[in-house]
């Protein structure tokens, strides 16, 4: 990657400290303790370069906020939108990027799901 910055370091050092699925803003908050004076616009600069890079993926689950993941190995998501947690979860999408693949006559290079509905957790009633 070219001109990697300490914003770049910090901003990626912050969103690889977790697996909760941060928002920009939740990223600036960590980034400011390593860089106080680092502003919530090269955040989002940053996220923008290093997604474009493909070295972190930007998960839009619905609500009002752009999610950031850390991690891009081969998997997909489940949005609780109840309790609004994000969970990794292993998804082999093989099967589906082949019928797709057979149906357009091309070539899938990514393919990302994100399942949306409500947790076991949530559906126990269990508030801890």
């Amino acid at each position: 990657m070219k001109n990697f910055s300490r914003q770049r370091e910090a901003v990626l050092t912050a969103l690889c400290s977790t697996k909760s699925h941060p928002t920009a803003a939740w990223i600036y908050e960590q980034a400011r303790k390593t860089l106080p004076n680092i502003s919530l616009g090269t955040v989002y600069r940053n996220l923008s370069v290093l997604e474009r890079e493909g070295i972190i993926r930007k998960i839009s689950v619905g609500d009002a906020s752009e999610h950031f993941d850390g991690d891009i190995s081969s998997h997909s998501h489940f949005y609780c939108k109840q309790c609004e947690e994000i969970t990794d979860i292993p998804f082999d999408s093989t099967d589906a990027c082949r019928k797709v693949e057979q149906e357009i006559g091309g070539c899938v290079e990514v393919a990302t799901y994100t399942f949306t509905g409500v947790c076991k957790k949530c559906l126990l009633g269990d508030k801890s």
